[in-house]
């Protein structure tokens, strides 16, 4: 059993931060917590090329992240892996709501002062993060104490450098403000009961299939997918299907996105998701997120879901689940698989990378040098994989810890290759924000398919108008 399966994870989460407004309150009252209004008490911009001097005393070192079950998993990890070498360190993951996990962060980040050492940060908040100067680089650190050879990437790339030339894309000579802590993208599981053993292979017969399911087995629907206007849900299902039907969503070069998004490929991707999958979805799911879905799956409501890898542990716990008494039971009837193509061969890069504020105190930001250091080495990595992590390192992705640990996990192995990110610049909250907004709007029929799509353009355009240098890309 991972830490990621284990029955009441959700409810230790629960009983962490409940709102990002607790989060946000606290931050006027942060000096004695960590940082300063006075920059000097962060120990610069830069961490050093050499892992500072450690100190012996009892140190907390803290970390912001979402609800999630990784969230304590990593907490589990890291107090019992590295306490082995360093022991004086107490490790603690807090959380907030996915919804408020950006402005948790970013609203302390504004203040100058953090009661936490470790933002997890999205790979779209870079940008952001780093603009605002509140995260440090850790470039030259990176290159004496990290195997950067030993990672993809693409994953290197999207966890922690900024700016980025072309989405996704390593540069040498670009900066690194983080590491990876969790790789991430969507998994397609199915009931192998009701549409057989060999999934769906391109998107078109993925629906078929999903339409005839529904049709052969009545209570059943055939798709759940995110559709949620919070956190970034519907955005990257729409960004998702777009991907799959050859679509873009911007010209990062010409910084340009209205009639980039919106183009053919880009309504042939909005008519899909409004018209063709949505009536397979079941009934009042118009804002289902993670949790909605996996609560489908497991009690055997619909034929097809989309879901994050990292979020999934829980299918297989027959407490939460009708499919069967054991996990044998559970796992006769749902298969994982890597998802569809269609025009082209895209899946959604999810997970996240970690970083250090600036405004924690230097012998905090030495200790999550230290943290960073031990939790990339390869050895950590398996064991990391082994306990229900997504590793980041090729030699971790291909090992018997990572494919052994969890039905699923080839899948993300398997879809390295065709992670797509979105825009990588400082504007993203407000660029998702539009997104969101729209296309749970087309969804939930509030909105024409094709009124949202055009809103979506104009409105993004304006964004990275405004910003005077198209989102900060290079």
């Amino acid at each position: 059993m991972t830490f990621l399966d284990k029955p009441g994870v959700r409810r230790r989460l629960r009983r962490r931060f409940t709102t990002g407004v607790a989060v946000m309150v606290a931050v006027g009252t942060l000096a004695a917590c960590g940082g300063s209004d006075d920059d000097s008490a962060s120990g610069g911009d830069k961490a050093p090329a050499t892992l500072p001097e450690l100190t012996s005393e009892p140190v907390t070192l803290s970390f912001l992240w979402f609800e999630w079950p990784p969230a304590q998993a990593l907490e589990d990890f890291a107090n019992k892996e590295y306490k082995k070498v360093r022991p004086n360190v107490t490790v603690k993951v807090n959380t907030v709501p996915n919804p408020n996990w950006h402005d948790a962060i970013f609203t302390q980040f504004a203040a100058r002062k953090t009661d936490f050492d470790i933002p997890i940060l999205d790979s779209q908040h870079i940008g952001e993060a780093v603009t605002n100067g509140s995260i440090l680089d850790i470039t030259d650190f990176v290159k004496s104490n990290i195997e950067t050879e030993a990672y993809d990437p693409y994953l290197l790339a999207a966890y922690g450098q900024y700016p980025q030339a072309e989405t996704g894309q390593r540069d040498e000579n670009a900066k690194l403000y983080g590491l990876p802590l969790l790789g991430d993208t969507w998994a397609m599981i199915y009931r192998k009961d009701l549409i057989g053993e060999e999934p769906p292979k391109t998107w078109d017969e993925m629906i078929a299939t999903a339409k005839k399911c529904q049709e052969d087995n009545p209570g059943v629907s055939g798709l759940a997918f995110h559709q949620s206007n919070g956190s970034d849900a519907a955005a990257v299902t729409y960004n998702t299907v777009n991907g799959v039907y050859g679509g873009k969503l911007w010209d990062p070069k010409e910084k340009k996105i209205d009639g980039i998004i919106n183009d053919e490929a880009g309504k042939k991707a909005m008519d899909v998701l409004v018209n063709q999958m949505k009536p397979l979805a079941p009934k009042g799911s118009g804002n289902w997120f993670i949790d909605e879905v996996n609560a489908a799956i497991a009690q055997g409501k619909v034929c097809i879901g989309f879901n994050w890898l990292a979020a999934i542990g829980g299918l297989l716990d027959p407490a939460q689940s009708t499919l069967g008494t054991s996990k044998e039971q559970i796992l006769d009837k749902l298969g994982f698989a890597t998802l569809p193509t269609q025009e082209a061969d895209i899946v959604p890069l999810g997970g996240m990378g970690m970083h250090i504020s600036k405004y924690a105190p230097p012998e905090r930001q030495a200790e999550a040098l230290s943290f960073m250091k031990w939790f990339e080495q390869a050895d950590v990595q398996k064991a990391w994989a082994a306990a229900g992590g997504v590793p980041a390192r090729k030699d971790a992705l291909s090992s018997p810890e990572f494919l052994n640990a969890a039905p699923w996990n080839k899948v993300f192995t398997d879809s390295v290759p065709r992670l797509r990110d979105m825009w990588n610049v400082p504007e993203y909250a407000k660029l998702i924000d539009i997104e969101n907004t729209n296309v749970n709007a087309a969804l939930n029929g509030a909105k024409d398919p094709m009124d949202a799509l055009d809103t979506i353009a104009k409105e993004q355009q304006a964004i990275l108008d405004q910003s005077g240098d198209g989102g900060g890309i290079r």
